[in-house]
């Protein structure tokens, strides 16, 4: 076990050294809360713009309640992983329904609120009222593997569960939350994945700087390998109008808005496999008539290669049906941005608005 005046000389790292955060101003539960669910798998950097925009749209858990599915998506654009603005707004109705409209004080019931893990709630719990719950993320969990040479993987059982009793045993009553933050600013700014030790405050408790094994720590589990994905996008113009379509729920991105397309096949150039895609997803007859662009984005393990191809009507125009989607139609070019898309299919607009062949249709944004 570490000592316990590695918690002291922590705290007075963190003191003169923290980062100011929006969210650390005033940490009461909800911001607390809307900060940490947009810091996952986001740069604090990027998470600082999106927050204060939030915050100012829905500045509190009842303003979330009232809000609509699809302006949350598009406020959240950008950010990735849908799912998390879609659990909030679950979230803020829960607290609403089942707690009269007051953030939950017990681990449980903030535990039980949709999205909301057992780090969440750890650092709610801590760092806006106080409690002595621990909060492990990755960056915890890489700057306690290293203080304690763990040698099996730390994000497996064993090793989190190891991590966690070392921080739970540290955790002063008194400053629960600043001790969760100061091991994750350590980990964001100091013992980063290549870690600058001779800066490190607490480098005197770390046992695996002692061995010469801090570049070996922490052992990860084997990576999982990349999936590539090579499909093909529509975009149809009829009389100044693009058509985009909103996906499933039960899709991928669900909840969101796209130009029809998908997956080519083998044997299939980007052109025959957008003919196909539209007539299976909208039932309409089209011709590519140009490349704009090909995009290579990736998301999660998923590398993808998306061929975007200019289209106009094969046949006589007519309105689509939408097989695939919940509804779409066609928009005039100032209307795509009140759209929530993914991301590529964001980058394929903002491309757009950029080409000189679009400038016609875009001239007016």
């Amino acid at each position: 076990m570490i000592e316990v005046q590695f918690t002291n000389d922590l705290l007075a790292w963190y003191d003169a050294s923290r980062r100011e955060l929006p969210w650390r101003q005033n940490p009461e539960p909800y911001s607390v809360w809307v900060s940490e669910i947009m810091a996952q798998q986001t740069q604090i950097d990027r998470v600082v713009r999106y927050y204060e925009r939030w915050m100012e749209q829905y500045p509190d858990v009842g303003s979330l309640a009232r809000a609509h599915e699809e302006d949350v998506l598009k406020l959240w654009e950008g950010l990735g992983y849908y799912s998390r603005a879609r659990n909030m707004l679950k979230a803020a109705n829960v607290i609403v329904q089942g707690h009269g409209g007051e953030f939950p004080t017990d681990y449980a019931d903030i535990r039980g609120l949709p999205g909301v893990g057992e780090y969440t709630a750890g650092a709610i719990c801590s760092i806006a009222f106080g409690q002595s719950e621990p909060a492990v993320d990755a960056n915890v969990l890489r700057v306690f593997a290293r203080l304690l040479d763990l040698e099996g993987p730390v994000r497996e059982a064993k090793g989190r569960s190891r991590v966690e009793k070392q921080v739970r045993a540290l955790i002063p009553n008194d400053r629960a939350g600043d001790f969760n933050q100061a091991v994750m600013e350590l980990g964001a700014l100091v013992c980063t994945k290549s870690p600058n030790c001779e800066d490190c405050a607490v480098q005197q408790y770390c046992r695996a700087r002692d061995a010469g094994t801090v570049s070996q720590r922490p052992v990860l589990p084997a990576s999982k390998k990349t999936v590539r994905i090579t499909m093909a996008t529509g975009v149809l113009v009829h009389e100044g109008r693009f058509l985009i379509q909103k996906r499933q729920p039960d899709d991928v991105w669900p909840g969101l808005w796209e130009f029809p397309g998908g997956g080519i096949e083998e044997g299939e150039t980007p052109e025959q496999a957008v003919v196909r895609e539209y007539m299976e997803e909208v039932e309409l007859a089209v011709e590519p008539i140009q490349t704009i662009t090909t995009l290579v984005y990736t998301y999660t393990r998923y590398r993808v290669t998306m061929h975007c191809l200019l289209c106009r009507f094969a046949e006589e125009p007519r309105e689509p049906v939408f097989n695939e989607a919940v509804e779409g139609g066609f928009m005039l070019p100032a209307e795509l941005d009140s759209y929530a898309f993914p991301s590529g299919h964001r980058r394929l607009v903002e491309f757009m608005k950029n080409d000189k062949t679009f400038d016609a249709l875009f001239s007016d944004i």
